[in-house]
């Protein structure tokens, strides 16, 4: 039966992973929990050298950590970044032959599309003379310290798979997503908190979901950990009514133990990932409710951001955002929820909910790079702002409506940078007279992504996992970094 057994461990894929050294599980472990906790057995060492040659910059770093602001649902371009003076000029008329490639296909434009200029007024601001719309007066600015990419382009035009595609660099669930890339590539510099840490405001959910953050086929400690403004900041952290902090550690310490054998038995790097699991969940239960609670922060930075401790906003997330930085963090990442214009309800247009949007993010972006400056993490802070595509410039109308709305468009959006070793003031890329079409300097999501890897210090090319007998990396088979925006 001993026999058997052994057979068995050979043949499975399991004991496969320890054997061939695919302990990432047992890496991640590593940079999480105290040395008594890794004493597994000799394979499980073996394991964790045989992959540490993976975890860290593969060159020199620009950027040590990133903040991604994802502006959930699409936010538009022309109004916001790419000023079309032709586009106000011809508003309400036929948009011309030529423009639209034969054979596109709309979300929801049906019949002839009718253009539609920007309601608001824009100008050059800096010495590099950035137009930037009078709706985002804060970062008007800091025109000089961002990265404008006006070029971006995506292949898909639908909410779910655009944000998951933009977030794991291919459009069907399942692939790791960028953070947990990182943390996979470069780990944690504080033990005490997760390498990846998720920020919600706005009115729901991306629409995405969860895995837009997930981990993937990587080990589950690498996965993006939702943290909350109010309430309890993490969902299942605290101990139950009855269990003390000395309960807490001894029933860890057993389930630890059951652990160890049961990795002893199987070598699946997943058991691994459980232990840490359980004691960053320890760990935060002391480290989290002091950093999530923003109120003694001075008046002054209250003031500056316009937070409102307790509150869920993007506001308090931007705050968050600098104190997770500050912490050591590798990636934060803010979803704010609502940039769906479509105009096919009141509210939902482009004149009364652009604005509104604005409001809510602006006046906090801008004191979130001016505190990140302040503070001397901007130069190795990557800041990223956009969403899953952009806006058409022709008016949707969808079922006749009169309200002013723009559809999806995955042809040409606006992204932009600042921090971590990106080019201020640098405007990279050029779409047509009506903002329709890229006609100079095209960036696809792959480009992106390598762009910013390359920041961390990761060649895009050479971050990989190997699963189902193939090395996957975050820009899948493409991707080449954009000098333009490089300092």
């Amino acid at each position: 039966m001993a026999d058997d057994k052994q057979v068995l461990r050979e043949i499975t894929r399991r004991h496969f992973f320890r054997e061939a050294g695919f302990g990432v599980g047992t890496v991640a472990l590593a940079s999480l929990m105290n040395e008594r906790l890794l004493a597994f057995t000799p394979e499980a060492d073996q394991a964790v050298a045989a992959a540490a040659h993976t975890i860290g910059p593969q060159f020199a770093p620009k950027a040590k950590q990133v903040i991604y602001l994802f502006m959930a649902g699409a936010p538009s371009q022309v109004d916001l970044f790419d000023n079309k003076p032709m586009l106000k000029k011809y508003d309400g008329q036929e948009i011309p032959k030529g423009f639209i490639p034969e054979g596109e296909r709309f979300a929801f434009v049906k019949g002839t599309p009718y253009l539609l200029g920007s309601p608001f007024e824009f100008k050059q601001y800096g010495q590099s003379g950035a137009e930037i719309s009078e709706l985002l007066p804060y970062l008007q600015k800091h025109a000089d310290e961002i990265a404008i990419i006006r070029s971006m382009k995506t292949t898909q035009f639908n909410h779910a798979p655009a944000q998951i595609f933009m977030n794991t660099g291919h459009q069907i669930i399942g692939r790791p997503s960028l953070g947990s890339w990182l943390s996979y590539g470069l780990g944690s510099d504080n033990k005490d908190l997760p390498a990846f840490v998720v920020l919600i405001s706005g009115q729901n959910n991306p629409d995405g979901g969860k895995s837009c953050w997930g981990s993937g086929f990587l080990p589950t400690v690498h996965q993006g950990v939702e943290f909350r403004s109010k309430g309890e900041p993490v969902l299942f952290s605290h101990n139950p009514d009855g269990v003390d902090a000395k309960a807490r550690r001894e029933s860890l310490d057993l389930v630890r133990d059951l652990d160890q054998i049961e990795f002893q038995h199987t070598g699946d790097p997943e058991t691994t990932t459980r232990i840490a699991a359980y004691e960053l969940a320890y760990r935060m239960q002391t480290s989290v409710p002091e950093l999530t609670d923003i109120k003694d922060e001075p008046a002054k930075i209250h003031e500056m951001y316009g937070t409102e401790p307790g509150q869920v906003s993007f506001a308090n997330n931007c705050l968050l955002a600098r104190r997770l930085i500050e912490r050591g963090v590798r990636f934060v990442q803010l979803y704010h929820r609502g940039w769906d214009t479509h105009g096919a309800s009141v509210g939902t247009d482009i004149v009364v909910r652009v604005p509104r949007l604005c409001l809510e993010i602006d006046q906090a972006i801008g004191a979130l790079l001016t505190d990140l400056k302040q503070r001397g993490l901007l130069d190795t802070t990557l800041v990223v702002w956009g969403g899953e595509f952009g806006r058409t410039p022709v008016n949707e109308a969808r079922n006749g409506s009169k309200l002013l709305g723009r559809d999806h468009h995955p042809r040409a959006f606006t992204m932009w940078m600042a921090g971590g070793g990106t080019k201020p003031g640098v405007t990279v890329g050029r779409t047509d007279d009506l903002g329709y079409n890229i006609v100079e300097d095209p960036v696809d999501v792959h480009d992106l992504h390598a762009t910013m890897l390359h920041q961390l210090g990761i060649d895009h090319e050479k971050l990989t996992y190997k699963f189902q007998g193939r090395d996957f990396r975050l820009t899948d088979v493409s991707g080449k970094v954009v000098s333009k925006l490089l300092a």
